[in-house]
């Protein structure tokens, strides 16, 4: 004989039934918390996201605005472009030993040049004997000697370091402009190192 469907089934009490459909929804509403808190945690998670790869207001970005150089490290040399000079028209001077002058200087190993202070030693009308100068520490190095820098480069933030190792021959077409004279205790120095050819 066969049950309608709202007989209760054999074994089972009425109040076995109302427990099952309650335990039912309970867990119907605790699914559906759970998904609206999912979704809200997704939705943040997004958000946040996309606010970290937005721009800052006002900063440049890849399309618009000019990225900003990186500042230039503490103990490098100077900037590859000489000063203007304050002492001497370029037109006329030309260099003496015992002055420090912006030179485009060539590296050691032959691999280019730099724009860079350097020491005259020596100079005839074809070029110069020069000492490079260096902003670099050296102060742990025997062939380098602390050279006063504010004197001849107001926008120095520190003193600087001459190099005492052979001289470099430069022409005359590379020297830019006049800094002004070495320190004269310094230049007496140089001038009795016997390796150093001077004027």
């Amino acid at each position: 004989m066969r049950r309608s469907p709202d007989e209760a089934a054999p074994g089972r009490t009425d109040a076995e039934v109302a427990m099952t459909e309650a335990l039912l929804w309970a867990a119907a509403i605790l699914l559906t918390v759970a998904a609206g808190w999912a979704w809200n945690s997704w939705r943040h998670r997004a958000n946040s996201r996309r606010s970290a790869d937005r721009p800052a207001r006002g900063a440049p970005t890849r399309t618009g605005g000019r990225r900003p150089a990186p500042p230039r490290p503490r103990g490098t040399d100077r900037p590859t472009t000489a000063p203007r000079s304050r002492d001497t028209d370029r037109a006329t001077a030309t260099p003496t030993a015992g002055e420090i002058w912006w030179a485009d200087v060539p590296y050691a190993d032959g691999s280019g040049s730099k724009v860079r202070p350097c020491l005259v030693l020596r100079a005839d009308s074809r070029g110069a004997d020069v000492l490079k100068i260096t902003s670099q520490d050296k102060s742990d190095r025997d062939d380098h000697v602390r050279i006063p820098t504010r004197d001849w480069d107001p926008d120095a933030e520190h003193d600087s370091y001459l190099s005492l190792t052979e001289p470099t021959r430069i022409s005359s077409a590379d020297f830019a402009d006049r800094a002004g004279r070495c320190d004269a205790d310094l230049w007496r120095k140089v001038r009795n190192l016997r390796h150093l050819p001077t004027s």
